[in-house]
């Protein structure tokens, strides 16, 4: 096990990767937020104070030793729909039954029942649901103008616009499929680069910057706004929630860590229930200053890994460089919603791509329970897509004997 002051051995690289990580996670929190229904300011304070409790946590407790935690896109679609069911105000309160059923998780190592329920390839279904959802919301932000035409939707503003987006797209998978395995940062960095630049000559729409409005409160429930239903009908409903969006954090962090420690240039194990011991404190703490959840999200940890990162001293650097946007939010005027959205529908399609995983390692009856979640997911919502697949697989192991993978199965290949 690596002691507390070879934290400090690779200071210039974990300070490097910080950095290149700090610049990817501000545009892909951005859209995770705006997909989340939330201030853009408060998932980025939220990133801030998941990197401080992870590098913290990684001093007596380490989990994994590369991962960034941050805002989970996989679970931005579960937020908004709390949202909106729950009201901005009570989803503090939502944030923090989740970290309390996240700890119970920790304390107890349950995380091993959890995954036996939900097979590895039901979440993969599930996430590439949720990648569908987000590449389609952004869609739009490659052809969005800011003087629309109704008489002339085709007009020259609007073929300038699809222009540039068809170049950099071209232009981002270029570097992502030259640099993906030394550099994967610098497609992200490409584009911020192209979208800062065409800033200063074109009129393009920009993030809307809702103002800063963070303060410390008892994260309690407030029954009054609870849409036509009783206070113990919404808390009832809000526990069940949490305990939606805790499985998937917790499954979601298993699979990174999974994919983290292949990606370690010092190949340590990684501890999962240490890795859920700093996602439950950073929500806990979060939901005291109105945040989102957090995990050590896998396109943030593997750009950190061949970034050159050795330890988790690089996420204060990755604080640090997301702390400058919060000081000066101004800075995200010149980042044009078409970059975001090609961000976002790359982070949406590598969702989707994991079914390839799927396909890889198991037979007919996965894959096809697999797209159906996904499918489900997409039309219905993530619980209730993740439920329909559930009974389903439920009465095809009871009824027709399937095998059940575990997810160790998963893991060895």
């Amino acid at each position: 096990m690596t002691g507390i002051n070879d934290r400090f051995l690779y200071f210039k690289r974990d300070a490097f990767s910080g950095i290149v990580v700090g610049l990817m996670a501000i545009p892909l929190s951005a859209g995770i937020c705006i997909m989340s229904d939330y201030p853009v300011l408060t998932g980025l304070v939220t990133v801030i104070f998941a990197c401080i409790v992870g590098f913290v946590s990684s001093l007596f407790r380490p989990g994994n030793f590369i991962g960034v935690p941050g805002i989970a896109a996989g679970l931005a679609p579960a937020l908004a729909l709390g949202v909106s069911k729950f009201g901005h105000e009570n989803m503090p309160f939502l944030i923090f039954l989740t970290a309390i059923f996240q700890m119970v998780v920790w304390k107890y190592n349950y995380q091993r029942f959890i995954l036996k329920m939900v097979p590895p390839y039901l979440v993969e279904g599930l996430l590439a649901g949720i990648g569908l959802k987000i590449a389609l919301k952004f869609f739009p932000f490659l052809y969005e103008i800011t003087t629309p035409d109704a008489n002339n939707w085709f007009n020259n503003e609007r073929l300038i616009l699809l222009s540039l987006s068809l170049v950099s797209i071209i232009i981002f998978w270029i570097m992502f499929n030259k640099y993906s395995k030394t550099f994967p940062g610098a497609s992200y960095i490409s584009i911020l680069i192209i979208g800062v630049s065409t800033m200063f000559y074109m009129e393009l729409p920009i993030l809307k910057i809702e103002p800063l409005d963070i303060h410390l409160a008892f994260p309690a429930p407030h029954p009054k706004y609870f849409h036509g239903i009783s206070p113990i009908v919404g808390v009832v409903e809000m526990i069940g929630y949490a305990l939606m969006l805790g499985t998937i954090d917790v499954i979601e962090q298993v699979m990174s860590n999974a994919a983290i420690e292949k990606l370690d240039p010092l190949q340590r194990h990684c501890d999962t229930n240490n890795s859920l011991f700093a996602i439950w404190i950073a929500n806990l703490g979060s939901s005291f200053f109105g945040g989102m959840t957090n995990l050590d999200g896998l396109a943030k940890s593997s750009t950190n890994a061949f970034a050159g990162a050795y330890t988790k001293l690089s996420n204060l650097f990755t604080a640090a460089v997301v702390l400058i946007i919060v000081l000066f939010p101004a800075l995200l005027n010149y980042l044009p919603q078409f970059s975001l959205g090609i961000i976002m529908i790359f982070s949406g399609w590598k969702m989707i791509s994991g079914l390839q995983n799927v396909i890889n390692l198991h037979g007919k009856y996965e894959i096809g329970l697999s797209i159906f979640c996904g499918l489900c997911v997409y039309k219905f919502g993530i619980f209730e897509g993740l439920l329909m697949a559930l009974a389903i697989h439920f009465l095809a192991v009871k009824i027709f004997k399937v095998k059940n993978f575990e997810v160790e199965e998963l893991m060895k290949d």
